[in-house]
């Protein structure tokens, strides 16, 4: 039921480095182990970076069209998996990490959506010509392909948040080796064996696992590496931008967030608590992006609660492969020992807790969803992002108090705002320091934007076309006519 994972090396798939060395795949929902993940010795991470050099030039210089066909094809083949007679790769998703697997089928189903658009952008012009300076004369500017990549990626969206940066990369015409977490290697291989069947080359593709360590240090200090995309923690992202900066190596980093909500007074509040519970909670509240700080105008505080608590109390909590679940567990058992410490911090800090806060009795890393109120500006859940089922519900009075409060972290990643009145959220959002806001809406990751960070939440952009020029570089050739040319 579960795949055997592997390494993919030059369009072959291999075992690990030999001596046995692996992590085990754990089923969060259980505890059990179900699989192990092989690493990769030194040797073949460097064989990995020697194939997608190798493959490089020749992939670059195929049409764009042809690239995109490729893409186009994957995306059938992954389409076709879904809900087939086969084995559906949902169910890997979901053993691996955790979610439901109503979330597991979402996430492939992004990454056929994905494809499909990146395919289509394959295509677009990749150069433009200004006049310049010089009568006569014309300036050509080409965004080229940077050369090959190197792809690090987390747990909690195993295939997509990998494949999001795959599809703008092959797009332009990069090569890549992706590094995907060792607690959940499946999903990732799902992607490269349809890219693989596909017709993608040998060698554009290289998938290795392993010490996340030693292997992103390989990656990234590897002088045929030209660009790194990491998503991770704040701690981890510091370390991958100081090794690419030793390298002198772009780096696009999508780091932490602890995204704060603004929710005005003028909402409908019953709508909006619905909206914003169902946000937080997908994937246990595991997603980077996920709202945490409510920031919720005092006249409707009260009712305001009341029904996210309601929601949150009415969600059913269980393994992902349970029919009716809304919620499966923490995809790694350090996740759930964290979360519960820190809602203990905050309440000993002062907060109320409204519900949740506990794990409940039997096997797996479950916590119930959780929410908790009137937590003090210097209690931990209110400064430390919970990556977690938790919400955190204050009151506040003026918009200028609610903005001091959403920009005192050093993270800005995403927020959001809740209001009746467009001029008010926009007044809102330019005060608000984050790459990504959301206005009455949870939604805020689509194929054709990008989702940037600003301050400690890292810096580039994954998605849409500047996700494409991540991975580019800039020729500009400034040309007269022979001539013209001076003597």
């Amino acid at each position: 039921m579960y795949p055997e994972a592997q390494l993919f090396v030059d369009g072959g798939w291999h075992a690990g480095d030999g001596g046995g060395s692996a992590t085990d795949v754990v089923d969060p929902a259980t505890g059990q182990t179900i699989g192990r993940t092989p690493w990769a010795d030194t040797c073949q991470v460097a064989a990995a970076v020697a194939a997608a050099s190798r493959s490089f030039p020749a992939w670059a210089e195929l049409p764009g069209k042809e690239r995109g066909d490729i893409l186009r094809r994957a995306a059938d083949l992954l389409s076709d998996s879904l809900g087939g007679s086969g084995e559906d790769p949902s169910t890997a998703m979901t053993l691996e990490q955790g979610k439901t697997l109503a979330e597991s089928y979402a996430e492939f189903a992004s990454i056929v959506d994905l494809f499909r658009w990146y395919a289509d952008q394959a295509e677009r012009p990749t150069s433009r010509v200004e006049p310049g300076s010089v009568v006569g004369g014309d300036v050509t500017v080409r965004h080229l392909p940077i050369g090959p990549v190197a792809i690090l990626t987390p747990w909690n969206f195993p295939a997509s948040l990998a494949a999001r940066k795959l599809a703008a990369a092959f797009a332009v015409g990069c090569t890549a080796v992706v590094k995907p977490a060792p607690e959940t290697p499946a999903s990732m291989l799902v992607v490269a064996r349809a890219l693989d069947a596909a017709g993608l080359p040998a060698g554009v593709l290289n998938v290795v696992n392993g010490d996340p360590v030693r292997i992103s240090r390989e990656l990234i200090q590897a002088p045929e590496i030209r660009a790194v995309s990491f998503t991770g923690s704040t701690p981890v992202g510091r370390e991958i931008g100081r090794l690419a900066g030793g390298a002198l190596t772009r780096a696009t980093l999508e780091l932490g967030g602890h995204a704060p909500v603004v929710v005005t007074a003028d909402v409908d509040v019953a709508a909006a608590a619905r909206t914003l519970a169902t946000t937080k909670y997908r994937n246990a509240g595991q997603v980077c992006i996920s709202p945490t700080r409510f920031l919720v105008q005092r006249p409707i505080l009260d009712e305001f609660v009341d029904h996210f608590v309601a929601y949150a109390e009415g969600l059913r909590v269980g393994a992902g492969l349970e029919d009716g679940v809304d919620m499966g567990p923490l995809a790694v058992e350090r996740r759930r020992r964290g979360l519960l410490d820190l809602v203990e911090r905050t309440v000993d800090a002062g907060a109320t807790l409204r519900c949740g806060g506990e794990a409940p009795a039997g096997p797996g890393w479950f916590v119930a969803p959780t929410v908790v109120t009137e937590a003090p500006a210097t209690s931990a859940a209110m400064n430390e992002e919970p990556f977690g089922p938790l919400a955190v519900i204050n009151a506040y009075d003026s918009d200028e108090d609610a903005l001091r409060e959403v920009n005192r972290l050093p993270v800005g990643l995403a927020a959001y705002v809740f209001s009746g009145s467009r001029e008010r959220a926009g007044r809102l959002v330019a005060g608000i320091e984050a790459g990504t806001v959301g206005v009455n809406t949870g939604v805020i990751v689509h194929r054709d934007s990008p989702l940037s960070g600003i301050k400690d939440s890292g810096y580039g952009s994954d998605g849409g076309l500047e996700g494409m020029h991540e991975f580019q570089h800039v020729k500009a050739i400034s040309e007269i006519p022979a001539s013209r040319a001076d003597g």
